[in-house]
């Protein structure tokens, strides 16, 4: 009867355990949030509010210097030269008027001395054709019974013959004179030695080349604009009847070829076609006495430098201006407004490699995004850097070392970036 009793009791005792088991478990469900969404973060971003100001443009170019003038200095008489200046060298500096080369001149001065000496003759010759001409009036006037005399009677053509062989002396003399003078090769302006292609003892005939020579008065550069660059720069142009418009932008030039080099020019003209393979035009711009010696250059430009040149342009007055790097595409930015992203697009005015000048698309006191953003939708929630709220998720989370992210990460069976994110996202709902 026991046996059979128990043999009860048993299936019953473990149906109410179960029974008891199931209704604790479904009334203390696990906490599992593996299928949960996790909290929606928010996006930090730094924003600055746009204001209108006067903004002077400056339009980058670049270019290399040329001379102004350059010449090409040739002999203009022959004999061998005997003495070479000291500057007459590659790169030195000379004066208006100085002697550059020296020739020698034993030869044309002996021209000079036979020169004299035929000019010589031909006054003696003329003298007495004027003799014999004032005789023979004097026999016509006795002889020629109230006659008129022809000229030839008169020996006016011997006279003229005679004059004619003075003249002709004394351009041969002036000839000689010049030629001899011409054995001094002086500069014609105030300048530098290019290339010099002679050398002492050397030999040198009429009209050979012996030097490239150019003025240092001032240099030119020619820089090239870019056509949306064009209507806010001032262009000196020229007309036809001599009439300009307006005075050339000025210019900061620079280098780095030798220190920091930094000079001051100005546009002075434009040129009269559009470069082809370019389709830009191009300006010339002149820096003022160059080679004078300053503070700041401790070397002077070179002819063939390559220098940067910023080109002062028009001031355009209430602009809003922003970087370039808050600029997506070239078409759009993101605005902040009461914590959302907004994107808007922009149509540009002007641009340089940092700056760009807004014509339409943003206003005065827009919250203008600097943060750069990957994938972002308009309409996301963003938190302000520097605001109230970003500043009280800073305080009120502490920051773990690596270390210890690491060990939480590890614990939790996730990585360590998902970790930062769902902390990230956990102070942002704090700040709500």
């Amino acid at each position: 009867m026991k046996s059979k009793t128990r043999k009860i009791l048993i299936p019953l005792v473990v149906i109410i355990v179960t029974v008891l088991l199931v209704m604790f478990i479904k009334g203390n469900p696990p906490q599992a949030n593996r299928f949960s969404s996790p909290p929606k973060a928010k996006v930090n971003v730094a924003v600055e509010s746009l204001t209108p100001q006067s903004f002077q443009i400056m339009i980058d170019s670049f270019g290399t210097v040329k001379p102004r003038t350059q010449s090409k200095l040739v002999a203009q008489a022959s004999g061998q030269i005997i003495k070479i200046s000291e500057q007459f060298r590659e790169g030195g500096f000379f004066e208006k008027g100085d002697v550059l080369v020296q020739l020698d001149d034993r030869d044309h001065r002996a021209e000079v001395k036979s020169a004299q000496a035929a000019l010589l003759t031909a006054e003696q010759s003329l003298l007495e054709e004027q003799a014999r001409g004032r005789q023979a009036m004097t026999d016509w006037q006795r002889l020629g019974k109230g006659e008129e005399a022809s000229s030839l009677v008169l020996r006016k053509p011997q006279l003229a013959a005679a004059e004619a062989s003075v003249l002709s002396a004394q351009a041969n003399l002036e000839k000689a004179k010049l030629d001899l003078e011409r054995t001094k090769i002086t500069a014609p302006y105030a300048g530098r030695v290019l290339s010099r292609s002679v050398d002492l003892g050397q030999v040198v005939s009429n009209n050979m080349e012996i030097a490239i020579i150019y003025a240092v008065d001032s240099v030119e550069i020619r820089l090239p604009i870019k056509n949306k660059d064009l209507p806010f720069i001032n262009l000196p142009e020229q007309f036809r009847d001599g009439a300009k418009n307006s005075a050339g932008s000025l210019v900061e030039f620079s280098s780095n070829l030798v220190g920091k080099q930094h000079w001051q020019g100005q546009v002075i003209r434009t040129e009269g076609a559009i470069d082809e393979s370019a389709q830009q035009l191009y300006v010339v711009a002149q820096i003022h006495d160059p080679y004078k010696a300053t503070s700041d250059n401790q070397y002077p430009i070179k002819i063939g430098q390559y220098i940067k040149a910023q080109i002062k342009g028009k001031t355009v007055e209430n602009a809003l201006v922003i970087p370039n790097s808050a600029i997506y595409q070239g078409s759009y930015v993101y605005t902040e407004e009461k914590g959302v992203l907004r994107r808007k697009d922009i149509t540009l005015a002007w641009q340089n490699a940092t700056q760009a000048i807004v014509a339409d698309g943003l206003s005065a006191g827009d919250n203008l995004v600097l943060t750069p953003l990957g994938q972002v939708s308009s309409g996301t929630q963003v938190t302000v850097m520097g605001s109230e709220a970003y500043q009280a998720t800073r305080a009120d989370t502490p920051r773990l070392s690596r270390e210890e992210l690491e060990k939480k990460a590890k614990e939790q069976g996730i990585t360590v970036e998902k970790l930062i994110e769902q902390r990230r996202a956990a102070r942002e709902q704090g700040a709500q």
